[in-house]
Formats: C-alpha cells, structure tokens, sequence
C-alpha cells in the first residue's frame, strides 16, 4: 500500500509542478478533502485548489522543487522549496498528506522561510 500511496501523490505532483495542471491534482483529491495549515485554518477542497491555482497561475508563477517524498502507511510526506520568480521569500514546506480508498483525503501544510530556518534552528539550544 506504501508504494501506491507515494504514486497517488506522485502522480499529483508530476504535472502541478512542470505544468501546472491542478486538474490531475483535483481528480485525485477525495470529496471530503481537507487541507490544514500551522495556524489552525483549514479549507475545503474547493477553497484549495482555488488557492494553488493562484498559486502556480502565470501572473504568479511559483516554482517547486520537491526534494523528498516519504512513505509511511497511508500517509505521504513532501518535503520541498517553493519560489516566487518576482516577489516573496523562498519557503521551505512539509506537507504531510493521508490516503484513503485511492484518493488524497487530508494534507497538512507546515511552512518556513528558508532565510529565517538558521535561526529558527536554535530555539533549543541552551541559554546559559
């Protein structure tokens, strides 16, 4: 099941992130899909996939990079960096996304500005 699920999510991601198809995305997101984000908002998936077609529309034109895709049962980690080409800090994101009967069911959006990542990387680190 681990290796269908990374091919559900990969078969999402191939065309969003060379051409910008959402629609490939779309047919594979469940009816009841949920998308939640660090701040405690979520969004239905009709509000979403409004959302990352902004996103990757031409006016914007983001650019991403996935450097991981991750397995574990039914759920699929993307670790990527994402790029606007005029405006906007390059970001960092993890999105964690559930499968269920085949199609997306949740993702889980976790989001950092790479240029704060040093900083935010010391938060642990003793003050004596």
């Amino acid at each position: 099941m681990t290796t269908e699920n990374k091919s559900i999510v990969g078969r999402a991601l191939a065309g969003l992130v060379d051409t910008g198809d959402v629609e490939t995305l779309a047919s594979l997101l469940s009816e009841d899909f949920v998308h939640h984000r660090s701040d405690s908002t979520t969004s239905t998936k009709a509000q979403w996939l409004a959302a990352v077609r902004t996103a990757l529309g031409p006016t914007a034109g983001m650019q991403v990079e996935i450097i991981h895709l991750l397995t574990d049962g039914d759920h699929v980690v993307v670790h990527s960096r994402r790029r606007l080409p005029r405006a906007g800090p390059e970001i960092v994101v993890v999105d964690v996304l559930r499968i269920a009967d085949g199609l997306i069911a949740q993702v889980w959006e976790i989001i950092e500005p790479a240029a704060q990542a040093a900083t935010n990387g010391t938060w642990w680190n003793s003050r004596d």
